[in-house]
């Protein structure tokens, strides 16, 4: 018996019922990753300003240079924020993009390369949630020892 390298055990194709789910799975991926892009524009405005608006109240309050320290520091978190946002929100839109045009051209070369991209967005959306179940796993450790030496 003779076997391809590239065949597999079973031979999944897409019918009616998948294309259908992948179409409107690919219009909603879409409106999310352009929601998640005008999110992103937002939260880098914000990041831009906010560090002279928080500088501003906390000098109003007599806490002087370290009022710009802490508004420059929320500058950063926000513009961060936004760059972090934004990789998800292409994997997604290109995802959509390349979704729409394999179905409607019946493309397997985009199809793969949706999936490619679908698989990136989750690949970057689980390694960044492993780094931030790390930082608060440490974060509850020292919160912990913090109180035990207290």
């Amino acid at each position: 018996m003779e076997t391809n390298a590239t065949s597999s055990l079973f031979e999944l194709q897409v019918d009616h019922e998948s294309t259908a789910y992948l179409k409107e799975a690919a219009r909603w991926a879409k409106f999310l990753a352009i929601v998640g892009f005008i999110f992103c524009g937002l939260f880098a405005i914000f990041g831009l300003f906010a560090g002279s608006l928080i500088g501003r109240m906390y000098s109003s309050v007599g806490v002087g240079q370290s009022g710009a320290m802490g508004g420059a520091f929320f500058s950063i978190v926000y513009i961060l924020i936004a760059l972090l946002y934004f990789f998800p929100c292409l994997y997604t839109f290109n995802f959509a993009k390349k979704m729409q045009v394999a179905l409607a051209s019946n493309d397997q070369a985009q199809l793969n390369q949706s999936f490619r991209n679908l698989k990136a967005c989750y690949r970057f959306l689980g390694i960044l949630m492993v780094i931030c179940l790390s930082l608060w796993g440490l974060g509850i450790i020292f919160a912990i020892i913090g109180a035990a030496f207290r």
